[in-house]
């Protein structure tokens, strides 16, 4: 069994501080998905010592600077999986950046840019479906998908295209941030076809059989 700590937007006292590493020690991977802190994410990576993989949310994340003065224009340890799909243990997992676009900043797309993005993944999808007899089994993204966990404003509307990888790709997960639960009877967690869509703004534990990943 892999226990995957999926994070996102708010940094929680339950994780950083010092009892972190005795509390989660048998987590094997952390999965983040935007508008978290470098600190934050370096801080985990660095307790566990297991791979953190990211995608960045639409909030500009002031970058670092070491000790010598150089700029860090990402977290130390970590991975971005930004438009590209990778395995670990025999888990296939990819991401997509960014929210809908309301105001012109960093890291924003219109629906059309984000199926764009979608499409130049493509042969990835299709390669793994060909080694591996399924797309992928972990999505993982900063804005939801449309229609589920979303908001009406544009900055929080999610993206039509994401509705299509679900639709095509069948992600066993996808797991996006930047909808803010303010209410505990916010819903969070809903299955959509053959996936689960989960909303880590904050965090969650996810518990996934790595003998059981075949998927048509």
């Amino acid at each position: 069994m892999l226990k995957i700590l999926t994070i996102s937007d708010d940094v929680k006292r339950q994780l950083y501080n010092l009892k972190f590493k005795e509390e989660y020690h048998d987590v094997d991977l952390i999965l983040s998905c935007g508008d978290l802190p470098f600190y934050y994410l370096e801080f985990l990576v660095s307790m566990l010592n297991v791979p953190l993989y990211y995608v960045f949310g639409n909030h500009h994340i002031q970058p670092m600077i070491t000790a010598n003065g150089a700029e860090m224009k990402s977290p130390g340890g970590c991975v971005n999986i930004d438009n590209r799909i990778v395995a670990y243990k025999g888990l296939l997992i990819g991401g997509f950046e960014g929210c809908m676009k309301y105001n012109y900043g960093p890291k924003q797309y219109s629906d059309f840019e984000m199926w764009q993005k979608v499409q130049k993944m493509k042969p990835a999808f299709w390669k793994n479906k060909l080694l591996h007899q399924r797309y992928v089994d972990i999505i993982i993204t900063h804005a939801p998908p449309y229609g589920i966990h979303d908001k009406p404003d544009r900055c929080h509307r999610g993206f039509k295209s994401f509705r299509s990888v679900i639709e095509k790709y069948a992600p066993r997960y996808f797991i996006h941030g930047h909808i803010h639960r303010y209410h505990l009877n916010e819903e969070w967690k809903t299955e959509y076809q053959r996936t689960t869509v989960i909303n880590t703004c904050g965090y969650q534990i996810l518990e996934i059989d790595e003998t059981d990943l075949s998927r048509c």
